[in-house]
């Protein structure tokens, strides 16, 4: 069986970190006997040149139709308005195709870490709806402006948003270290966050070998520095949650390091947690690893849900391998401290996983 992968590159430095992820990809699935067939399409600035759109039909016809999507950094701050062609196509994705989690694993690095205690957790994020007014209506924007000097913004928390990220979360944790934080702000958006409180409780009766403990997010933001070992998976808010998991990646040694995927229940899109670096594209100094890291994390999400031995195999060394290259401080790339560019970075990784992958042959 062969694996469909959409591959979206997008924006900055989008185009040299995919091409890096599908090299690495490539040689994991040789390793494992894993069937890779990529399809290519363009997003973003290129698009919107040449076909008026950021995000043209085309691309949004085939992802239900694929296996999974690779979707490259976008420079989304720069588009024109939605009118205009501007459409941002990473929150599209998440709310056209109910991507409903953002599950983005941080673990510190020795060498790297800013840390005085190890941090391993999963942080899952809801991912269609919460701060995000851009994507959290019908029609038009949760933003608007009555006059000039006066603007609001609408949040908006749904029960049913709520339910399916906490379950995403508790089944995470079921095979983790069987804890949950909800991190929340309720003590000040009582209904909103309380709504959020409240089915998070519910779906934690379903799971009682799991413990759930709830934490103000000023109090969460403090303890990933003071005491990050008391994680294990933490369920959030849209925005809660994207600050938090770049607070975690760079305290556990960058977000360039940080992998990341949109998972829904029948489509899962691997994205890098950091933006486009539109300053450095094209002089092949990007770090690739959140990518790479990410695209591993979709094998892995097939894996599990094809009962597939061989992606979760695949995925594995994709993971060991690029933990082995970044132990070495003289393999790391320029933007943590080494003195490869891409291509240099790429190369050890992929030699890493075809040393990996003999081993196993071996024994």
């Amino acid at each position: 069986m062969t694996i469909k992968l959409l591959v979206l590159p997008g924006d900055g430095i989008g185009p040299e970190i995919t091409s890096a992820t599908l090299e690495v990809l490539k040689v994991a699935a040789a390793a494992t006997g894993v069937g890779l067939d990529f399809e290519f399409k363009d997003i973003g600035l290129k698009s919107l040149a040449e076909q008026g759109t950021t995000l043209p039909d085309a691309v949004m016809k085939r992802v239900p139709e694929v296996d999974g999507v690779i979707l490259g950094p976008v420079s989304h701050y720069e588009y024109p308005s939605r009118d205009k062609g501007g459409i941002n196509p990473s929150g599209e994705l998440r709310t056209k195709f109910e991507l409903y989690a953002n599950i983005r694993p941080c673990r510190s690095r020795d060498g790297l870490t800013i840390l005085r205690k190890p941090m391993d957790l999963v942080l899952v994020r809801e991912n269609t709806e919460g701060f995000y007014s851009d994507r959290n209506m019908y029609a038009g924007t949760g933003e608007f402006m009555p006059d000039p000097d006066m603007a609001f913004s609408i949040r908006k928390v749904t029960a049913k948003a709520s339910s399916r990220v906490a379950k995403a979360a508790f089944e995470l944790a079921r095979h983790r270290r069987k804890k949950v934080t909800a991190v929340h702000k309720a003590n000040v958006v009582k209904l909103s966050d309380g709504l959020f409180l409240r089915e998070v409780r519910k779906v934690a009766e379903a799971y009682p070998d799991v413990h759930l403990e709830e934490l103000i997010v000023d109090a969460a933001a403090a303890h990933l520095i003071r005491s990050p070992d008391r994680f294990d998976v933490i369920v959030t808010t849209n925005m809660f949650g994207d600050i938090l998991s770049d607070e975690a990646s760079e305290l556990s040694g960058s977000l360039g390091l940080g992998g990341s995927i949109n998972a829904g229940d029948d489509i899962c899109v691997a994205q890098a947690q950091h933006g486009s670096a539109p300053d450095i594209a094209g002089r092949n100094v990007a770090n690739p690893t959140s990518l790479i890291l990410s695209a591993g994390m979709l094998l892995d999400w097939l894996a599990h849900r094809r009962n597939d031995p061989r992606l979760a195999r695949a995925a594995a060394l994709i993971e060991t391998a690029t933990d082995a290259v970044l132990r070495d401080p003289h393999s790391r790339t320029r933007d943590v401290g080494g003195g490869l560019d891409t291509d240099a970075f790429t190369a050890k990784v992929v030699d890493a996983i075809r040393a990996a992958g003999a081993s196993t042959s071996a024994a």
